[in-house]
């Protein structure tokens, strides 16, 4: 039997946004800064008081998006001190059941984001699907036939840290937002968007800077529609979003044979598809 409405919280590095989902619709939403650096029992003490104001049944579960490791659906490590201390298989799950006395879930915040994006989004009706974020870094999440891939370590859709240049670095040291940046810097435009701008504007060394990284994670793309028969790609982020990406991603794509071809598509839920994701899949 579903449960209906969801309690659902997307925890980020720099806020907590919390929503009360009734089938696929969310009504309230609030949203706190994280005290990421104050340590986890700081950061369900936040996520408490932004709950405060909501009254619903003990039955009304909570899903948790959360941008770390999420290892046995429990267990959450971060990777990034410099924005959460002390989380090293912090057992997230079971301290919010304590706490807030009803059912928790909690998942990894790019796996909510594609499981949003399957279920409302730009994945509807596809049962190969990938979900690929490109912001600050590259963050994935996969369903395949029609379900969300889970590893019991927590590394099932981990693209970013996929091998490249030969094994030398990460598809996220050559594809992500920072990448850009520091190829935009080296360049002497400042900044990305600076970058981006000049490439759209024609610029060479602008635009063979871009499609470094478009290159890199197109092929990455490639490799998962010939092994894992992928048929969409929805492509989410700061960068990912922004206009010209997936132009350059999908000319590197045509540029191979059709088996090494997929269907790109904007995302379409937005800051939502963590939230979204992580409610739906607490009722699962």
């Amino acid at each position: 039997m579903r449960v209906s409405p969801v309690i659902a919280l997307d925890i980020g590095g720099t806020h907590s946004r919390a929503a009360l989902i009734d089938d696929g619709r969310i009504g309230w939403r609030a949203a706190v800064p994280t005290p990421g650096l104050a340590g986890p029992d700081a950061v369900i003490d936040a996520l408490l008081q932004l709950l405060a104001p909501l009254r619903t049944p003990p039955a009304v579960p909570v899903g948790v998006a959360i941008a770390g490791l999420v290892v046995d659906d429990d267990r959450v490590t971060m990777h990034n001190g410099a924005v959460f201390r002390g989380w090293t298989g912090f057992p997230l799950a079971r301290a919010l059941r304590e706490r807030l006395d009803r059912p928790v879930t909690v998942i990894n915040d790019a796996r909510a984001a594609a499981w949003g994006e399957h279920r409302f989004g730009a994945g509807r009706g596809c049962r190969e699907f990938l979900f690929v974020t490109v912001s600050t870094g590259v963050g994935a999440g996969l369903v395949l036939d029609g379900r969300l891939h889970r590893a019991g370590n927590g590394f099932d859709a981990e693209l970013g840290e996929t091998l490249a240049d030969g094994g030398r670095t990460t598809l996220e040291d050559i594809a992500s937002g920072t990448a850009l940046t520091r190829r935009a810097l080296a360049l002497g435009f400042g900044s990305a968007a600076a970058l981006c701008d000049a490439a759209e504007a024609g610029d060479v060394r602008a635009d063979a800077a871009w499609r470094e990284g478009t290159t890199a994670l197109a092929l990455k793309l490639a490799d998962l529609a010939v092994l894992l028969g992928v048929r969409r790609c929805a492509i989410g982020g700061g960068l990912g979003l922004r206009s010209g990406t997936l132009a350059r991603l999908q000319q590197a794509l045509d540029a191979l044979p059709p088996m090494y071809r997929m269907q790109l598509v904007p995302a379409e839920l937005g800051a939502d598809a963590g939230l979204q994701g992580a409610a739906d899949w607490a009722l699962r």
